[in-house]
């Protein structure tokens, strides 16, 4: 059987818009740069601006985070100390780059990690489809300087949980960080 002209184009159109549709689901910024470290690089992960108005979503964030980078390859990961409450209404203290900088440098650290959680939530509908957007970036705590960053955002399926999608969207980000082997240290003769 063949398939005419007009009922091939439409075809192909029903199913290009599906795949649009599908596509539609998940969107994610990948890093377009990448930065490369050794396993024993000590990174400090300050803490991660909320821009949303869900309270807590940045250390949700933030230890999805730590753990990434621990799977990754990477020994020695301290994170800035913040106070622990009960109460999601608590402020906390502002902290800002400068003093965040500060204290990661008080620990030695190579490389210090920020960012900002821009969305974090179930969609309101019939399907309540997880959202999630995450800047990174890294700093070289020498110099203060971005070294690396990458930001993205990214949508589940309604029976998909946020903080599922919330890891998935991180984890994609973090690809643009590779972690080498430590070097040997010298053999005694």
């Amino acid at each position: 059987m063949t398939i005419s002209s007009p009922a091939r184009r439409a075809a192909l159109a029903t199913l290009g818009a599906g795949a649009l549709l599908l596509a539609g689901c998940a969107v994610t910024a990948l890093p377009g740069q990448s930065l490369t470290v050794s396993a024993d690089a000590k990174f400090a992960v300050l803490p991660l601006a909320n821009a949303t108005d869900v309270p807590l979503v940045e250390r949700r964030a933030q230890a999805i985070t730590v753990s990434l980078l621990q799977q990754k390859g990477l020994r020695d990961v301290v994170v800035y100390p913040q106070k622990s409450s009960d109460n999601p209404l608590d402020a906390e203290p502002t902290v800002t780059p400068t003093q965040a900088l500060a204290w990661a440098r008080q620990q030695g650290a190579r490389y210090a990690l920020s960012g900002t959680v821009t969305e974090w939530r179930y969609k309101t509908g019939v399907d309540s489809e997880p959202a999630v957007g995450v800047t990174l970036q890294v700093a070289d705590v020498a110099t203060g300087q971005v070294v690396w960053s990458a930001s993205g955002g990214r949508s589940g399926w309604g029976y998909q949980a946020l903080a599922a999608v919330g890891q998935s969207q991180i984890e994609s980000l973090l690809r643009g960080i590779r972690v080498t082997a430590a070097a040997e240290p010298a053999a005694s003769k």
